[in-house]
């Protein structure tokens, strides 16, 4: 059965009693012998520098346990923490091999690699009078530069070697095995760049390319004047609505608030006219077909 099956069986008083009777030995293990022994424990070793992690490999305790043992006024902030971690590690660091390294030609990225640190952390560790400038470093280092026989790379070429697995075998790109293969001798022919196709000239709008439509401009406009909204006559003529306000001048053009007026007319029923229909004891949702109004319309003119 579940725990809420149990608790239901158990009297109220008797769960409560059992509660505090559990804290009460929480309470009463922290004032042991040996809680006191491991709590001074994980203390000392916090305090000494070791973080959560390590103090609890230390006595074999979860990292949990450690934390529940700290006050949190004796706990470290990450900022801390990690600044603490940083320094330890750094004193780790032989800086007498770090130096003796650098000065036999070492780079400092190089000795990060080796140290398995930052090369900023090894950088802090050589004094600023041994640093070397950068020419000197690239004159330190200078590229192995690979041998390349093109003789030997245009027989076997020749014979039926590909560049891809000259270039794996010399170590080099295929790029370079195709430079020096002549163009005579080049199996594939070369890759041509196609120019671009020059970009079409605009040509300007005129009074020829716009939509030819069975009634005029003038007619268009009329109707619009006389009430008749720009959508009904683009249903009317099987074109966009924008296709007709492009004919209509912009200064007769109707306001949204207009044209919603215009388009959707109340009918003229006044508010007496509802309240003798709601005398009669028609419901608002029997009102509201009647007159041609929705039910919010109709409430709001009584």
């Amino acid at each position: 059965m579940s725990k809420s099956t149990v608790q239901r069986h158990v009297p109220v008083q008797e769960r409560r009693d059992a509660a505090a009777a559990a804290r009460q030995r929480h309470q009463n293990r922290a004032e042991q012998p040996y809680e006191k022994a491991l709590r001074a424990q994980v203390v000392r070793l916090y305090r000494s520098g070791m973080p959560q992690q390590r103090v609890a490999a230390t006595l074999k305790i979860s990292v949990e346990a450690v934390t529940a043992r700290l006050d949190p006024s004796q706990r470290r902030s990450r900022q801390e923490a990690a600044r603490l971690a940083v320094q330890q590690q750094s004193e780790l660091l032989p800086q007498d091999g770090i130096i003796a390294r650098y000065v036999e030609g070492a780079t400092i990225a190089e000795l990060g690699q080796l140290y398995q640190v930052h090369p900023s952390t090894i950088r802090r560790r050589i004094p600023d009078d041994l640093i070397r400038p950068r020419s000197q470093t690239l004159q330190l280092r200078p590229r192995r530069q690979r041998m390349l026989a093109d003789e030997e790379i245009r027989r076997r070429y020749r014979v039926g070697e590909s560049s891809y697995a000259l270039a794996r075998e010399f170590g080099v790109s295929p790029h370079t095995i195709r430079a020096r293969i002549p163009d005579a001798d080049w199996r594939c022919c070369p890759a041509r760049k196609t120019p671009p196709p020059p970009p079409r000239p605009l040509k300007p709008r005129t009074a020829s390319n716009r939509m030819t439509l069975p009634i005029s401009d003038e007619e268009i406009l009329a109707r619009y004047r006389n009430g008749r909204s720009a959508s009904a006559t683009a249903r009317e003529l099987g074109v966009g609505c924008r296709t007709i306000l492009r004919r209509i001048p912009e200064d007769e053009r109707r306001t949204h608030l207009q044209a919603r007026q215009l388009n959707r007319p109340a009918p003229g029923i006044d508010a007496a006219s509802i309240q003798t229909l709601r005398a009669q004891g028609l419901t608002w949702a029997a009102i509201a077909p009647g007159v041609g109004l929705s039910v919010k319309t109709v409430r709001a003119r009584t």
